[in-house]
Formats: structure tokens, sequence, C-alpha cells
């Protein structure tokens, strides 16, 4: 019977940016992880690499591919790393630019015959197709959203955050946080288009930033960076049109100060939600309804650390690990697996401004 290696990959912010209080980063990082004691042991780091904000994996976990997010570039770029089955290191196979600036997701689609990429700082979404080594084709396909929302100085035009395929593989939503829209994509494998297909209004101002899925696939829960809110949207498996129908505070009640969401996640079974507050420093959780769709807020636990961007759940959904991107650590949290709640394990890992957190799994 095989066996399982986890391994828990850390992208960072080597280059400086208005937004960050200072970069230590020096590329992507790589640790072990125990699942069972909820432990991380540091393996190495791959250097050679811009302001790696965002990591994703193809679907069988061979290869990596990561987006350079570069303040006062006029163009981001995109890499691409072969995974050694056996440590988890990466090699370098090549690098295309992203034909916008400050990219700032990047997603693969089921089949692993595409790379989906958003640009922030222009506002466009860019599809790459997915060689047979692993590598990068240049930009196949391009759409630039157009317009402007209420807040003239977050969303004086359009910023495309985040880019997902939706779970039957068939559509790409993407998060523009500039005009407070979901924008919904049919993706011609044939052709290599992006064929834009609707899109669907969030509150004036609300931020839309991250987006995931249930695991049903029935709804679609959304981080609203600018109003400190999470959204839950009923999705029709057929076209892929989405519903608004709740939007939740992330941050309790009567709080005063400067906050925005990052990112967003729910268990492996779907039954708990989780939210990151940068200025609260927090994480949200919530109690998922598995037939509305609706959520139970359950309280915030400050996250030991400054401004996390990011976190991630453990395979098991046993753990929280979340990324203090201005405290250079990663801090690991217990979910109670009964009502969904948050406790520190105590447990504090340094990493130096970690702005993004995978796992991998790997079978022996």
């Amino acid at each position: 019977m095989s066996e399982s290696k986890f391994y828990l990959y850390v992208g960072t912010f080597t280059r400086p940016a208005p937004y960050l209080e200072e970069t230590n980063g020096e590329g992507i990082y790589i640790y072990r992880y125990d699942p069972d004691e909820g432990n991380l042991v540091y393996q190495g780091e791959t250097q050679g690499i811009d302001s790696p904000s965002y990591i994703s994996f193809d679907r069988e976990g061979k290869f990596l591919y990561a987006n350079s997010e570069i303040w006062g570039w006029d163009e981001g770029l995109v890499k691409a790393y072969a995974v050694d089955q056996s440590d988890g290191s990466l090699t370098y196979l090549n690098m295309q630019p992203s034909r916008g600036s400050l990219t700032s997701y990047i997603s693969v689609d089921k089949t692993n015959s595409h790379v989906l990429v958003t640009n922030y700082w222009t506002g466009s979404v860019v599809l790459f197709r997915r060689e047979e080594d692993g590598s990068l084709s240049p930009v196949i396909d391009k759409s630039q959203h157009e317009g402007t929302g209420p807040d003239p100085e977050r969303q004086e035009g359009p910023h495309c955050h985040c880019v997902l395929m939706d779970p039957s593989n068939t559509f790409a939503y993407v998060a523009d946080l500039g005009l407070d829209l979901l924008v919904r994509y049919r993706l011609d494998r044939e052709k290599g288009r992006l064929l834009r297909e609707g899109e669907t209004a969030l509150p004036p101002g609300s931020g839309p930033r991250h987006l995931i899925f249930h695991p049903s696939g029935n709804f679609v829960f959304v981080s609203g960076e600018m109003g400190s809110l999470v959204f839950v949207l009923k999705r029709d498996p057929e076209s892929g049109g989405l519903e608004l129908i709740e939007s939740c505070s992330t941050v309790p009640e009567g709080f005063e100060g400067i906050s925005h969401c990052s990112d967003l996640h729910v268990t492996p079974d779907g039954r708990f939600l989780y939210v990151g507050n940068r200025g609260h420093d927090s994480i949200a959780a919530f109690v998922v309804d598995p037939e509305s769709g609706k959520l139970t807020p359950r309280g915030q636990v400050k996250t030991q650390g400054r401004t996390p961007r990011n976190f991630v759940i453990d395979p098991a959904g046993k753990y929280l690990l979340a990324a203090n991107q201005d405290s250079d650590n990663i801090n690991i949290f217990t979910i109670n697996q009964e009502t969904g709640e948050l406790s520190f394990t105590g447990k504090s890992f340094d990493a130096p401004t970690p702005v993004c957190l995978k796992f991998l799994e790997i079978k022996e």
C-alpha cells in the first residue's frame, strides 16, 4: 500500500511595493508537512523568481506555475517548473510574459491543457496553452475588461484579481475588484479562446477579490475585499449563471478600524467556510448550510501575526495554516470538527513575507 508525502509551497514577495511594509522573501519556499501533528519542516527554496505572489499546480501535481507580481513593471511574468516526485523540489522549465501589469492569480484547468492568469492593475485575463512537457506557450488569448467602479481611488478601472474554473471545467469565473463584477467565460479548448458569456454584479464598492466553489458545485463564495464581506451565490450548473443570495460581515459588529478581506476557503467536506481579514488580522469562521449555501457566523480568531493575505486548509480538513505577510510567519490552527471554530495550536513557523500557501500530496 502506497503512502503519501505532503509538502507546503509558499509564494513570497521579493520586491518592494507601496502595499507592503517590507519584503524579505527570496522565491518559493518548500516545507515538509506532517498531517498528523500539523507540523512544518523547512526543505529548501527556489530562487530566481521575482515576487511569486500566487502559485498553482497542475491536477497531477507534476508541474507548478507561478506569477511574478512586480510593482512598477508594465508587464508581469509567469514561470513553469517541474516538481521532483521524490523530494518536491522544483526545476525551472520556462517563462512567458503575462501581457498585463501586477499579475495576481494563476490557475490550471482540470484537463491540464490550459493555464489562466489575471493581471490586476491593467484588468485583463489571459490564457496560455500548457505544452506536453509542462512548459507554457506564449499567451494565446486575452480578454481586456473595461469600466470603472464607485471608488475613485481603488476602482478607477478594471482590476481582475482571481480566475478559477468551475467544477465541471466548462466555465472560468473572474473576480474583478475594480468593476464589482464576477465575469463568466466559457473555455474553448480546441480554439484556445475565452468566450465571455455573462456577468454578475455585486454591491457597489464591495471589491470582489477571490472566489471559491462549494464541493457540491451549487454555490460560489466570494470575498469582498473593500467591504469586509463574504458573498454567497447560487450557481446554475447548466448555464453557469450566478444569483446572489446572501452577504455576511467578516469582522465583528462595531469594528471601526481599517480592514480588507483577503483569501477564503471551504473545508473538503463543505461544512465550514473561512475568510481572512487584513487589518483586523483574523480569520472569520462560518458554518455552511448544505441545502441553501447560507452561512452561520462562528466569530473570528486572531492569526497571531500581521496581514493574513493567504491561508490554506490541510487536505484532511483538520488544520488551517495562516500566512501572515507582514510578520514573516505561518501559524497553525486546529479546526473544531463539530463547530468549525478555530484554535491556535501555539505552533508558528518562520517564513519571509509569505503571501500564498499551496499543499501538494506526492504518493510514494
